[in-house]
């Protein structure tokens, strides 16, 4: 467009500069007057020229800015068009990471309720198989398997045992003795049970539990003690000459313990 506007003030100025040479070609025939009245011509038709020239340029000008500012209008208005279309995409892209966030912290949610129910049945399943699930213990020197059942029985009745209400005792030991005849327990229980029978005066059903223990363990731990509380049992019996025989197989078989010992100090008294 603008090559084609340069071409035409070319060929207007042309025809113009060649119009004045055509009338100074026509002035030279004439006079003076009369070339001066066509110089005067001459200079009102080029300033003529010249004005439609300006105006035409300008109308030009002015049509051209227009179509600039129409072009740029259009521009614009698509470029609006397209950010208004790429603000609606990172609003939704917004709105879609919202949706999913929303949706993750549901699944963690879930997935936590999920884990705690799972933790809290694996315990309840736990707890369920260690009622049943023998445990090792480990009592007056001995190991051995129990059972969580057997285990809780005996160690109830120990604890009335340590009460004092040893009436009460003797009914859990014997309890827990008829159930389990053959636990690991067995041993000290007969101990703990002559011990309370004993301490009740039932002089002859202590001494036997604690021949009791001493046949099944001999080397039990308490099988010195055992064999004191029966030389005890057998004084409450008045029988000394037996109570001091069972003092001198104490002495005999035990002699380091600390009831050989005390056999030895109430064999000196009871001679």
């Amino acid at each position: 467009m603008r090559n084609r506007a340069h071409l035409f003030f070319l060929q207007i100025g042309l025809a113009c500069w060649l119009s004045g040479l055509s009338l100074l070609a026509n002035a030279a025939l004439f006079g003076d007057d009369e070339a001066r009245r066509a110089i005067l011509d001459l200079r009102q038709r080029l300033e003529a020229t010249q004005q439609n020239l300006k105006s035409q340029t300008a109308e030009m000008l002015k049509s051209q800015a227009a179509e600039i500012v129409k072009s740029q209008a259009a521009e614009n208005a698509n470029l609006r068009g397209n950010l208004l279309e790429l603000q609606n995409q990172i609003e939704g892209l917004k709105s879609e990471q919202s949706r999913l966030r929303g949706t993750l912290e549901n699944l963690l949610r879930e997935l936590t309720d999920i884990q705690l129910k799972q933790k809290d049945i694996l315990q309840s399943v736990d707890a369920r198989l260690n009622r049943f699930e023998p445990v090792t213990v480990v009592l007056d020197g001995l190991e051995f398997q129990a059972d969580p059942a057997e285990k809780k029985q005996f160690d109830n009745a120990l604890a009335v045992f340590r009460t004092g209400d040893f009436a009460a005792a003797q009914s859990s030991l014997l309890g827990f003795l008829l159930s389990h005849p053959r636990s690991g327990y067995a041993s000290s229980a007969l101990f703990w049970l002559g011990n309370a029978q004993y301490a009740t005066k039932d002089y002859k059903e202590s001494m036997l539990n604690f021949r009791k223990l001493l046949s099944i363990a001999p080397l039990h731990t308490r099988a010195p003690d055992a064999m004191l509380a029966i030389s005890n049992c057998l004084i409450e019996l008045k029988d000394l000459k037996a109570a001091r025989k069972a003092m001198e197989d104490l002495i005999k078989l035990h002699p380091s313990s600390d009831a050989a010992q005390t056999a030895k100090d109430r064999l000196s008294r009871l001679k």
